[in-house]
């Protein structure tokens, strides 16, 4: 099982204090550190000092660490082109000598679209961007050097793109799509992806996501054709302690009301977030992104480190 952890600047983090937090997430023994892509807060809260960039703040995580992966959960199709997109996430991977990996997905928080004056379109078309990005974007990456890539679809349009730079990881750097969706995104999943996560619910709910991913592998016929099979992956919130008083504490942000869907966190001891990856691994995973709510809680993360990684499986 590998473990990285996911955090959410949105909700009030400036680049220094995730810094800070990516380096003990490197020093701590996790496999990776990702990151929201988001513009707003949710809920009430102010979210100062306000936004950070994902994409700019990976590109200097990736230059202040050496081993971690680095990652967005998840970058939205609506933020950028395609083309411009696809050069950002090979520049980053570059940068920190192949170790990028792109989260993406259609998006679905209108009200920051509203505020920054982001296009929002209906839910269907949102999904046909994100299915033409995923095109260009892997395509852009595998097109050979001296060669051009051209694309011709409803919504985009790329004449002789150079197809430059290429990143580091080849094909390119893996592609992570994620969510509850039951079709569309399977259907994706199986085509583009290198993992399929399923955020922030139950090991139940997990496991039927992951039973209709293995469906879309068998008709998109990628169960067979020679690929790498999908690594499944799953989001789990954590407000964990050494004292109930403690997790009481952590979890406290968790019942403020937010635009998020309902989640299934683990609130306790360490040996519960040990027995609960270990249900996720029965039902398929191979990788957890554990949601650490407030980045200055240094204690938080060193407690996972300490008590709870030295009890799974490959995660050093």
């Amino acid at each position: 099982m590998r473990v990285a952890v996911f955090t959410e600047p949105h909700r009030g983090a400036s680049y220094d204090d995730q810094l800070r937090f990516a380096r003990l997430v490197e020093a701590g023994g996790f496999d990776g550190f990702f990151r929201a892509d988001h513009y707003q807060a949710m809920g009430e809260t102010a979210g100062l000092p306000g936004p950070t960039d994902a994409w700019l703040t990976l590109a200097a995580l990736a230059r202040e660490t050496s081993r971690i992966r680095l990652g967005t959960l998840v970058s939205s199709a609506t933020f950028r082109l395609p083309g411009p997109l696809a050069v950002m996430v090979a520049q980053v991977d570059q940068m920190s000598g192949g170790r990028v990996e792109l989260g993406i997905g259609a998006g679905w928080y209108q009200r920051e679209h509203t505020s920054y004056g982001i296009p929002f379109p209906p839910v269907a078309e949102r999904f046909d961007r994100l299915a033409e990005q995923l095109e260009i974007l892997t395509g852009l990456w595998r097109t050979p050097v001296g060669a051009s890539f051209n694309h011709t679809g409803q919504h985009y349009r790329l004449v002789d793109a150079p197809a430059l730079p290429k990143p580091v990881q080849q094909p390119g750097p893996p592609v992570i799509i994620g969510g509850r969706g039951p079709k569309r995104t399977p259907e994706l999943a199986a085509r583009y992806a290198d993992e399929f996560n399923m955020p922030f619910t139950s090991v139940e709910e997990t496991a039927a996501a992951y039973e209709r991913v293995r469906e879309a592998c068998d008709r998109t016929g990628r169960t067979g054709s020679g690929r790498a099979p999908l690594v499944l992956s799953a989001g789990v919130v954590v407000a964990i302690g050494r004292t109930d008083a403690e997790a009481r504490r952590r979890a406290a942000p968790l019942h403020v009301a937010s635009a998020l869907p309902p989640e299934d966190p683990v609130v306790g001891s360490p040996a519960q977030l040990v027995d609960r990856l270990g249900e996720f691994a029965a039902a398929g995973a191979t990788r957890v992104h554990l949601r650490l709510i407030e980045l200055d809680d240094l204690d938080h993360l060193e407690l996972i480190a300490a008590e709870v990684l030295p009890q799974l499986d490959g995660t050093r």
